[in-house]
């Protein structure tokens, strides 16, 4: 097993251009493969809560098309 850069196609996250040892290039490998594995956490259905929009996501409340500041 020999650390000599290897020319092959791109992997995401590589600079583009420069040759990967094989070292760099599994652990780039690996990188990709545990952000795929990765899964969004799924949010749980809010019951009772607002409809449309969030409320707060200009940093106060709106209800109604008003901007309460608390």
């Amino acid at each position: 097993m020999s650390d000599e850069p290897v020319s092959e196609p791109e992997i995401d996250g590589a600079a583009p251009g420069k040759a990967l040892s094989a070292a760099a290039r599994r652990a780039l490998e690996e990188a990709a493969a545990r952000r795929q594995a990765e899964a969004a956490p799924e949010k749980p259905v809010e019951l009772g809560g607002p409809s449309g929009p969030e409320p707060t996501r200009y940093g106060d409340w709106e209800r109604k098309g008003l901007a309460v500041d608390f």
